[in-house]
């Protein structure tokens, strides 16, 4: 694997975006986004600030204030097919905004506040505000998956909706649950729109529906069939099936367009460590072209969630082929909060690892899922957010102390250049 340096790659070009608090060991909640559309890179800021860069070089084209932290970027295509014309921001704050703005000026062409589906905050904890987790996009069709987290003593509780737009931002249908969405995937016709939940603690009992795409109802279910409230992590489509990454029973499915399951692999199931029951997340899934791929999050102990061993699993990008059987899988050192994807190739921020300490593992990681790994490019500071788009990587960089060192490495910022073409 060719291994690259950021920090001093004259390639790569670099955008301060100002001040956040710096992450600590364990690995903070999504504070920023980043999302390509040809020439134009747009980052996502925790203070709510939009921003469009050139992409050649990173100078500022328009900025805009969101009214929550910008979390999510995606586009729209109003009357051109293929050729997107408006930004959509996703926002966790008082009001959960999903708001669209002009892709040439920044201009506001119209805004929804999800709260009025989800309600408004109960507290002013972070993990109490509307949350708009995931945006899917058709060209001039939007989907929106938010939801909002509330607690009472030992009481939990989750208000989610699923929201579809027009271009103009107008519902069109909700599908409303006291569940907890964390991914929306639309299969390749458009016609169907998976939602995976990776809690259900209330009514709600599937961890993955199946929905219509234009209507709403509902097509078809699964589950992991575990107990406990943790089911999916996330969901890809491939030539109509899902691949599915279970938070539940810690393996990875393939599922057939019915449902129905072709295979499924183990991938960080609870294995004993020096007497102790430890298992991972699964965190993310890619399917494409016949290939699916998993990644693991961080290691838990079964009894009381705290261990300094590690899962032998943790932390890793594993790749089977359509059939389940294994193709190859490589370390990614770190935390993982989002994959970019273009065809074939897989781009990885890694931010940090909480139980090993090693800053030289930041980094934006690279891979094919045909051949492997490609490239590591490393960064002084943690990766958050990726965006990948032909001959073009762009990234987030965040400052991060760790407890025991008082150091603070990196900074809040963009970084981008250009990697080898897609084949």
């Amino acid at each position: 694997m060719v291994e690259t340096d950021i920090e001093r790659d004259a390639g790569f070009r670099r955008r301060s975006l100002g001040d956040i608090e710096s992450a600590r060991s364990r690995h903070m909640w999504s504070r920023s986004a980043v999302h390509m559309i040809g020439d134009v890179v747009v980052a996502g800021r925790w203070n709510g600030t939009v921003t469009a860069f050139e992409a050649d070089s990173l100078e500022p084209r328009w900025s805009v204030d969101d009214p929550d932290h910008a979390v999510g970027i995606a586009t729209l295509e109003r009357g051109s097919p293929g050729r997107p014309d408006r930004v959509v921001v996703a926002g966790r704050g008082e009001r959960g905004t999903v708001g669209a703005y002009d892709l040439e000026t920044g201009e506001s062409c119209w805004r929804y506040e999800t709260a009025a589906d989800i309600g408004e905050p109960t507290d002013d904890n972070v993990f109490s505000l509307p949350y708009v987790v995931a945006l899917e996009t058709d060209g001039d069709g939007l989907y929106a998956a938010t939801r909002r987290y509330e607690r009472d003593g030992e009481s939990r509780r989750w208000n989610s909706a699923v929201l579809a737009f027009d271009s103009e931002g107008t519902v069109r249908w909700r599908y409303e649950t006291d569940a907890s969405p964390i991914a929306l995937e639309l299969n390749e016709s458009g016609e169907r729109l998976a939602v995976g939940y990776n809690r259900c603690a209330g009514e709600h009992d599937n961890g993955l529906v199946v929905l219509e795409a234009a209507t709403g109802d509902l097509a078809w279910t699964w589950d992991p069939g575990t107990e406990g409230d943790r089911r999916v992590g996330d969901i890809s489509f491939d030539a109509g099936r899902l691949a599915v990454a279970s938070h539940g029973d810690k393996r990875g499915y393939l599922l057939e367009s019915s449902g129905a399951e072709r295979w499924r692999v183990d991938l960080a199931t609870e294995t004993e460590i020096d007497g102790e029951r430890l298992y991972a997340y699964p965190n993310h899934a890619y399917a494409n072209d016949g290939r699916v791929a998993f990644l693991t999050g961080n290691t838990y102990a079964v009894e009381n969630r705290e261990t300094e061993s590690c899962h032998p699993n943790e932390h890793r990008i594993a790749v089977f082929d359509d059939d389940g059987r294994p193709l190859w899988d490589d370390a990614l050192c770190g935390f993982v909060h989002d994959l970019a994807t273009d065809g074939s190739r897989v781009v990885v921020p890694c931010a940090q690892n909480f139980r090993i300490r090693e800053p030289e593992t930041h980094a934006v990681r690279r891979f094919d899922l045909e051949s492997g790994p490609l490239e590591i490019d490393r960064l002084e500071g943690i990766a958050t957010a990726a965006a990948v788009e032909g001959g073009t990587i762009a990234a987030i960089e965040e400052p991060v102390t760790y407890h025991d060192e008082g150091l603070t490495r990196g900074e809040y910022a963009l970084v981008a250049g250009a990697i080898a073409p897609r084949e």
